[in-house]
């Protein structure tokens, strides 16, 4: 009997044929798909499978047999090791090749959607040295050394970094110096399996117009040690960090950031330029990583709409008004939905600061208020996190008919799905889809998608 090499364990030879939306490159041995990491379209490949089901498998990449022509040499040293990013042995050009197929991917499996209009990727002003905001864990080394760094890919197994090639390179110095100010205070490090330590996370932001930086530190217990002396001393360090923050998250979970943020030394904020006006940006805020994508995006939406000044718009999931804000300037009248208080409070103060009067905002889920509001907008914009539009959300929209969606999504299989709801029996069209990538040498993309009520598309 020929002994089965469909298990875990055998060697196969596979010829990498495309990339998964997780950022995999997929194969197929004996007509079942195979996953491999740290692939690209066009290698030939030995994969080790390690994880077998009937019809697909996930493998380890074990010798490169030849390379594919999009393979490149990546700028991180540890980038075979460090998950922060999946692509950066992919060549830029592919890797935007390989984004817009994602979305077309999605559209025509999760849509139905036959031949979607899909534009080229909008692309960053580089694909190195973009992000604005960072956000750390921290462990100790076996030598007892405090380090920062994102996690080896599918473990939570810490790798050290000095320097970040897709963070603003400002904020390096950062973040090699302030681990040894760790060290030298003797704060210990959060161990998420006893629940025990100090500090969690380092998170480093900076604003990419100002140059204004903040420095956050997330604690499990309010009390650290000597924390308002050390801050001060980072600030005359640093003359362009404006900010140094505690923020307590003292559950057992995998999120990030607690509810409460105290601003130690400095100021709780810094300022930033966008579509030129000026906001006001906290440690926990939500605010595109990359700032230079985010606006390229905001101009084809405002060219796509040409407002002419007498539109309703409302902005649902409007966060603090990144995009509230610009269009408002454009219409008649404005309207933010967001269902975090404080994301509100910051929306209106940024208002307020950028002199804007014809726009108000309002706390709750969109769901609740969306169907609530008493009036047909011309425009509705869309921004909801990854899991996509409620189901209340859109059956809202198919009753109330605003003449033009714009629905801006991080998340392609959601936005697919909620396209297909919003375009069945022809109530809406699809004029165009703009990917962006706001996170160059990752899998990730985003999309904004332009719909138009079809009897309107008909009058006009």
């Amino acid at each position: 009997m020929t002994k089965s090499i469909w298990q875990q364990g055998e060697l196969i030879e596979v010829t990498i044929a495309d990339l998964s939306d997780t950022g995999d490159g997929v194969g197929r041995f004996q007509e079942r798909v195979v996953f491999v990491p740290d692939t690209v379209p066009g290698d030939r490949a030995l994969v080790r499978l390690v994880n077998v089901k009937p019809k697909y498998a996930h493998g380890k990449l074990k010798e490169l047999l030849q390379p594919s022509l999009h393979r490149i040499r990546p700028s991180c040293i540890v980038a075979d090791k460090c998950g922060g990013c999946q692509w950066q042995h992919i060549d830029y050009e592919y890797q935007l090749v390989a984004k817009r197929h994602q979305v077309i991917q999605a559209l025509q499996r999760i849509g139905d959607f036959t031949a979607p209009s899909v534009d080229p990727v909008l692309v960053a002003d580089s694909s190195l040295g973009y992000r604005n905001k960072s956000t750390y864990p921290l462990d100790i080394s076996a030598t007892g050394q405090v380090q920062a760094g994102y996690y080896q890919k599918g473990s939570h197994q810490l790798v050290n970094l000095n320097q970040c090639p897709v963070q603003d390179s400002r904020l390096n110095p950062l973040l090699a110096e302030i681990k040894q100010d760790i060290q030298q205070q003797g704060w210990t490090v959060y161990d998420e399996t006893r629940h025990q330590g100090q500090i969690r996370h380092l998170s480093l932001r900076i604003g990419r117009r100002t140059g204004e930086m903040l420095l956050t530190l997330v604690v499990k217990d309010q009390d650290l040690p000597r924390i308002t002396k050390q801050a001060e001393a980072w600030l005359k360090r640093y003359p362009l960090l404006v900010g140094v923050s505690l923020n307590y998250n003292p559950q057992r979970t995998n999120a990030i950031f607690g509810a409460e943020t105290r601003c130690i030394a400095g100021v709780p904020y810094l300022r930033e330029i966008f579509a030129g006006l000026e906001f006001q940006v906290r440690p926990d805020t939500f605010f595109q990583v990359s700032t230079e994508t985010a606006e390229a995006l905001l101009q084809v939406i405002q060219s796509q709409l040409n407002l002419q000044g007498d539109e309703v718009l409302v902005d649902a999931y409007c966060g603090i008004g990144t995009l509230t804000l610009p269009l408002a300037k454009q219409v008649r009248q404005a309207t933010g939905l967001e269902l975090q208080a404080e994301a509100v409070q910051q929306a209106i103060a940024n208002a307020e600061r950028n002199s804007i009067h014809n726009v108000t905002f309002q706390v709750g889920a969109v769901e609740k208020l969306l169907p609530k509001m008493g009036i047909i907008p011309s425009v509705v914009l869309l921004d909801p996190p990854r899991k996509g539009c409620d189901r209340a959300v859109i059956e809202s929209l198919l009753l109330s008919k605003p003449e033009r969606i714009v629905y801006v999504s991080c998340k392609v299989a959601t936005l697919a799905r909620d396209l297909k709801l919003l375009c069945e029996d022809g109530l809406y069209t699809i004029q165009r889809i703009q990917p962006a990538d706001f996170f160059p040498q990752t899998s990730h993309v985003e999309a904004a998608a332009f719909l138009v009520l079809s009897q309107f598309d008909k009058d006009n």
